[in-house]
């Protein structure tokens, strides 16, 4: 090292050069050290175990703390109307809420993609059909187009539905649009039977052994049953029915195929549901004979959303429609649950079982996560169960048929998020079904496939 005092000759400059470039490299090391060091630290905090560690430490201190009455010293008391169930309740909304986090947090360290890359594409979208009204009123509104495949691929003859050998093909046995405006102030869920009658437009053909649609095009049809949209156009084909139906600007597409989708209701160790008469069906047999609240396995669930012959029904798919938006309501309630969203195994079992039985566009954890967060405050009283008005009667071709101006009057509040009308209002006698004594009625009363319902209990 050179001493800054001594002479400055030629020798002199030349080490007083070299030890500057020693400075510069030393201190460029140091920083260098520091900012490894700083990665480490933060490695280490999102590492898979640091994070699951915390959270499951956080999830169980909002679950097992006492309630804030109990711990005065702390928090001020509740008043003393305020229900001991509003406690609990805000126990499991903040437990969702630190799950989310953690599923968020994850996404850090990979999980977004590794369960992202689960999910089967498919192209569903129009997103600038011309179908599409009152556009603007639309804006960040979310409509889920949920689809339920029979497709018999890769099922095997023990599991009971059916193989692709003796089913060929895929039809929709499930449609339901689940419209979430932008203020996130309530939820309407709406099903349309299988038999519902359309006007199909010009499709691609669809293989739904590659997921693909072909190149070849299937004219237009004027008088057919819903669910041969999806067998012959896909979900692209099903999307465009169900847009020019409603309007509605369809930005999510999520298929469920009959296969995997057992799979969900096993990884959460079953789903409580109210099963008000014995289900026993002339095709499947005796699917749920117990009444009541019943816990029902994944076999159970599949068979419980499909049966639709069963013994004294005469609603056919009404009833069913009924027993799938019973299940779903009941499956959100058990997932959003502490008993599983407190066990990561059970938590994790069901994304991924959720990812291997769906598919769709515009589908994935992000979405999931960012339509989930913005619901968390939520009044489950808020979500509404209905089915498209038909005039409950069967034509002469045995297919369900569309009271449009009920229809257009439940869409126009939807899309401009103004009250829903009344679902019990006479249909007006230039839509009501002429009178037959070999029609086969799919219902009561006024309308009665338009009955709305909140969820409550097991859904």
């Amino acid at each position: 090292m050179t001493d800054e005092m001594e002479a400055i000759d030629e020798a002199t400059q030349y080490r007083r050069r070299i030890d500057h470039t020693l400075a510069r490299f030393s201190a460029a090391h140091d920083e260098m050290e520091a900012e490894e060091a700083k990665r480490r630290e933060r490695r280490e905090r999102l590492s898979p175990a640091s994070i699951l560690e915390s959270t499951r430490t956080a999830l169980q201190r909002v679950v097992t703390a006492p309630p804030p009455e109990d711990d005065a010293a702390e928090v001020a008391p509740l008043p003393e109307k305020a229900p001991r169930k509003s406690v609990q309740f805000g126990r499991i909304a903040a437990a969702v809420v630190a799950a989310l986090v953690f599923l968020g947090i994850g996404g850090a360290w990979g999980a977004q993609t590794y369960f992202d890359a689960k999910f089967t594409q498919v192209a569903a979208l129009d997103e600038n059909s011309a179908d599409i009204q009152d556009a603007a009123a639309q804006a960040n509104d979310e409509n889920f187009l949920m689809v339920g495949s029979d497709t018999r691929d890769g099922a095997s003859a023990e599991e009971g539905v059916g193989t692709a050998d003796s089913t060929p093909g895929a039809r929709s046995d499930t449609v339901m649009v689940a419209h979430i405006p932008a203020d996130r102030k309530r939820v309407v869920v709406t099903s349309f039977p299988r038999d519902l009658e359309i006007n199909r437009p010009e499709c691609q053909r669809w293989d739904p052994v590659q997921s693909k649609n072909t190149d070849e095009k299937v004219p237009a049809q004027k008088i057919a049953k819903l669910n041969t949209a999806y067998a012959v156009g896909g979900p692209s084909c099903v999307t465009k029915v169900i847009q020019q139906i409603t309007g509605l600007r369809i930005n999510h597409f999520v298929g469920i195929d009959f296969n995997g989708f057992k799979e969900m209701v096993d990884a959460v160790h079953g789903v409580t549901i109210h099963n008000e008469i014995p289900i026993d069906d002339t095709i499947l047999g005796k699917v749920l004979l117990q009444t009541g609240d019943v816990t029902i396995s994944g076999d159970q669930a599949l068979n419980f959303v499909r049966a639709r012959h069963v013994k004294g029904d005469p609603t056919s798919d009404y009833g069913r429609i009924k027993r799938q938006q019973e299940f779903i309501g009941a499956l959100l309630k058990k997932v959003m649950s502490s008993d599983v969203v407190l066990d990561p195994g059970k938590l994790s079992d069901f994304i991924t079982a959720f990812a291997k039985a769906t598919f769709g566009d515009n589908l994935g954890v992000k979405q999931m996560m960012t339509l989930a967060q913005s619901m968390k405050g939520l009044d489950p009283s808020k979500i509404t169960f209905l089915t498209v008005p038909t005039v409950g009667t069967a034509n002469s071709r045995g297919n369900e048929v569309l009271v449009v101006s009920k229809t257009k009057a439940l869409f126009d509040a939807l899309r401009n998020n103004t009250p829903l009308p009344d679902p019990n209002a006479p249909v007006p006698v230039s839509e009501q079904a002429p009178p037959s004594s070999t029609s086969k009625s799919k219902s009561s009363g006024s309308s009665k496939s338009t009955t709305t319902r909140k969820s409550t209990g097991n859904g």
